[in-house]
């Protein structure tokens, strides 16, 4: 059974003295794919960095977090523009992400927009999948989106809300859901919702879970075999079939064949 991790941050600081170990989890767990999601320039060097060190496991989404917008440094959003264009021509990277909107930074909108809107751009012109936050702005990103010519979006963490669901569903957009599918009722309620086919796992690590059946651990891949269960449990459908069907969705939605 093949599992798979479509969102966590291996390029964060607080992963870096414990990489080795959590690719070694993965492998135990039986998790096939790792996608190192960045958040600026520094972590996007580090995720293509750790997707040639553990080739065929770890790979490399590249991109600008909305977190980070308002310390940029100068030219750090053309660098990562270039690097996208660079690692996608030696097909080093397999998404532009994380990249999006989060209503808590209302004070710079405009930066955000301008941002989102130029990584977007990069995705029409290299083909990459996007893979987006959307804290508070789902509607309104699920009203955009059209207006770019994009081959595949992700919409990481879907909470709400559900109106914007249906719609991303009927755009052919793709749903992440994480450790939060165990206990979470509003999150569960989303997986009820989303065709099988529509559907990733996540485990968005290094973020915490302080509920059962996680208790505040580090969060590790071997987390994804929980979600698994969670949505199988939730569709009433085998965890073996999930699994699979789960991974033919992310070979499909990033273009790769899975060891």
């Amino acid at each position: 059974m093949k599992l798979v991790d479509a969102h966590i941050h291996l390029s964060d600081n607080e992963y870096v003295p414990v990489v080795d170990e959590l690719v070694a989890n993965a492998k135990n767990a039986g998790v096939a794919a790792l996608l190192s999601n960045s958040m600026d320039f520094e972590s996007s060097i580090k995720s293509v960095a750790l997707a040639e060190k553990y080739a065929g496991l770890v790979y490399a989404a590249v991109g600008i977090h909305p977190w980070n917008v308002n310390v940029l440094r100068e030219n750090e959003l053309e660098d990562t523009l270039k690097l996208i264009f660079e690692q996608n021509q030696k097909k080093a990277i397999v998404a532009i992400g994380e990249i999006g909107l989060d209503y808590k930074y209302e004070n710079i909108w405009d930066k955000q927009l301008l941002v989102f809107d130029r990584m977007l751009h990069a995705s029409e012109k290299t083909g990459l999948p996007v893979i987006i936050h959307s804290r508070g702005t789902t509607a309104q990103i699920v009203e955009m989106l059209p207006s770019y010519n994009l081959n595949h979006v992700l919409l990481h963490w879907f909470s709400q809300p559900l109106s914007a669901l249906n719609k991303a569903i009927d755009h052919g957009y793709f749903i992440t859901e994480g450790p939060p599918a165990a206990y979470s009722q509003g999150i569960r309620e989303v997986i009820k919702k989303v065709p099988l086919y529509n559907l990733l796992t996540e485990t968005d690590g290094p973020v915490c879970y302080r509920k059962p059946p996680y208790k505040g651990a580090l969060t590790k891949p071997s987390f994804i075999r929980i979600v698994v269960e969670a949505i199988a449990e939730i569709k009433a459908a085998a965890v073996g079939d999930v699994a699979e069907q789960i991974a033919r969705n992310f070979e499909v939605f990033f273009g790769i064949k899975l060891n």
